[in-house]
């Protein structure tokens, strides 16, 4: 598989591989439903509401869809719609899972539950921002990551996010990604713990213990995207100015770059959680539906195997 070049190219190929089954936990809001509308039509996916069951009927019948193309299972509250949708996920009734109108940490409380959630072995969780490169000329995806779960990772942590982000845009056709670990600067300081980091993630790459991407880090946000910067810096790597994948040192940082991309490059993104059973959306509830839209098909992409 060639390497999805464009989010645009990303939709088509979700459409080609849908429809999926998703289940959209507490859905009574309006985008999400928009969305869902949108990739029932597409036929990216087969979709499954948990909620209200009133409130759903009247909100599909407002939006002009007609509820009966909708599974829908009633539940008292958010929480037992969190629950519901995670079962169906479990018992293979659903490929997607998806936030609606309930907290995100409402949601991860039942994907995260020991007993009945999506735990994946000792898997972490990480989020994934997809975009268009925001440099003219670069016709291929970026991704950012982990800007929405993982607060303050360690060293381990941040292996298994690259790991995740790996396989993600594995299966998106980047067979080896190029890797950036982000810091303000380009060398190990000890005043900046986050360059320490980035020093042996590079190193447990070049001994084959971080595999399937090449790595390279310290690097600031300039030298991993332009070329151009890294060679008046005299950085000369592999992944210096082509990066695929930036970690983020926090999700501080994480969290600022993905929203740039929307604020203040007003482009369109998708994102998934990683590491579980199943790939879980977890879009902000003011997210355009047109962007949910976009990390239903990355979803769809993510899940891979046989429609479901």
């Amino acid at each position: 598989m060639k390497p999805i070049p464009t989010l645009e190219r990303l939709l088509a190929e979700a459409r080609a591989r849908g429809p999926r089954r998703l289940v959209v936990a507490a859905a009574e809001s309006d985008t999400a439903l928009k969305a869902a509308a949108m990739a029932r039509r597409q036929r990216l996916a087969e979709v499954a509401l948990t909620g209200d069951a009133e409130a759903l009927r009247r909100r599909l019948a407002e939006l002009g869809e007609d509820p009966a193309l909708y599974e829908l299972r009633p539940a008292a509250d958010d929480a037992e719609a969190a629950r519901l949708a995670v079962g169906m996920i479990r018992a293979g009734e659903a490929a997607v899972l998806m936030k609606g109108r309930l907290q995100t940490g409402d949601l991860l409380r039942a994907v995260l539950d020991r007993r009945s959630g999506l735990r994946h072995g000792g898997r972490l969780l990480s989020d994934v921002l997809v975009a268009d490169h925001p440099l003219p000329g670069e016709r291929r995806l970026i991704g950012v990551t982990d800007g929405g779960v993982n607060v303050a990772p360690d060293l381990e942590q941040k292996r298994a996010i690259v790991g995740n982000a790996v396989e993600l845009f594995g299966r998106l056709g980047y067979a080896r990604p190029l890797v950036a670990c982000l810091c303000a600067v380009e060398k190990v300081s000890a005043a900046m713990p986050h360059t320490g980091d980035a020093q042996a993630l590079a190193e447990l790459n070049a001994r084959g213990e971080l595999p399937g991407c090449l790595v390279s880090g310290p690097l600031a946000l300039d030298n991993a995207l332009s070329l151009e910067a890294a060679r008046e810096k005299g950085i000369d790597h592999p992944v210096a100015g082509r990066a695929d994948l930036l970690l983020a040192p926090t999700i501080e940082a994480g969290n600022a770059l993905g929203k740039a991309f929307t604020y203040l490059g007003r482009a369109h993104v998708a994102h998934v959680l990683v590491g579980a059973l199943a790939p879980v959306l977890i879009p902000s509830r003011v997210e355009r539906a047109e962007d949910k839209l976009l990390s239903i098909a990355l979803g769809v992409l993510a899940a891979g195997g046989d429609r479901g």
